[in-house]
C-alpha cells in the first residue's frame, strides 16, 4: 500500500492542533510540511516555530519539504524543530551531496525534490545516497494547482533509474494528487502520495485518506 502524507499546508492554520489530531487518528503515515521562503518559490508558508508546535501534537513522522534557498544553513534547526525526513531541492542546493550527508549525520532521512522541468537524469549521481525523491507534479509555491500529466512518465523513468542503480529511495509525488490519478501513479512506481487540498477540503478527510491508503 502507498504511504500517504497529507500536506499540512492545506490545513486550517487557525486550528492546526485539531487537524494534526485528525491526522493522528487517520490512516495517514506521515505529515507533510511545506516550508516556503518567498525567494525560491513565490510564496511564504511558515517556519521553525510552527513546525515545533506541530511536532508537539504529531504522532506520525514529519516529512519536511524545504522550498527555500540555501537550505544547508538550516539543517540543524529543522532537526531540532522535529523533522524526521528532510527534503531539499536539487535546484536550490549547490553542494547537494554534502547537504545529504549532513542531513543523515543529524539522524534524519534525506530527500531530494525536483521541479517539473528538471530532468530525472540529473539525479543519477545521487540516488544511491538518498532515502526519498520528491517529484513535484505541480510548480512549487502554491497549493491547489492542477496536476501535470507528464509526471506519470517521469515517475516511470525514475523507477527505472532506481532499479538500475539499486537505490532504495522511495518515490514521492507532491501536487494535485487525487483518487483519479493516484492509481496510475502507484502503477508507475510511486511509493508516497502527498495530498493537501484533496484531503483537507473533503467533508470527511479521514475517509479520503483511507481511500488513498487502500489503493494498490
Amino acid at each position: 500500500m502507498p504511504i500517504i502524507a497529507p500536506s499540512i499546508l492545506a490545513a486550517d492554520f487557525a486550528n492546526l492542533q485539531a487537524d494534526v489530531t485528525m491526522l493522528n487518528d487517520s490512516a495517514a503515515d506521515w505529515i507533510h510540511v511545506d516550508v516556503m521562503d518567498g525567494v525560491f518559490v513565490p510564496n511564504i508558508s511558515f517556519g521553525l516555530p510552527v513546525i515545533k508546535a506541530i511536532k508537539k501534537h504529531a504522532q506520525k513522522p514529519l516529512d519536511v519539504h524545504l522550498m527555500i534557498v540555501q537550505p544547508e544553513r538550516y539543517l540543524q534547526a529543522f532537526k531540532e524543530a522535529g523533522a524526521d525526513i528532510l527534503t531539499v531541492h536539487l535546484e536550490a542546493s549547490t553542494h547537494l551531496h554534502r547537504t545529504i550527508q549532513e542531513i543523515k549525520a543529524l539522524g534524519m532521512q534525506a530527500g531530494v525534490a525536483i521541479n517539473p522541468h528538471t530532468a530525472i537524469s540529473l539525479l543519477k549521481d545521487i540516488v544511491a545516497d538518498i532515502d526519498l525523491i520528491c517529484l513535484m507534479s505541480v510548480n512549487p509555491g502554491f497549493g491547489g494547482q492542477k496536476f501535470i500529466e507528464n509526471t506519470f512518465a517521469k515517475t516511470s523513468e525514475l523507477a527505472s533509474l532506481l532499479k538500475v542503480t539499486n537505490s532504495k529511495a522511495k518515490i514521492e509525488i507532491d501536487g494535485g494528487v487525487n483518487q483519479a490519478n493516484a492509481p496510475k501513479l502507484i502503477a508507475a512506481g510511486a511509493d508516497v502520495l502527498v495530498a493537501g487540498n484533496f484531503v483537507f477540503t473533503a467533508p470527511k478527510p479521514k475517509e479520503v485518506i483511507q481511500q488513498l491508503k487502500s489503493l494498490a
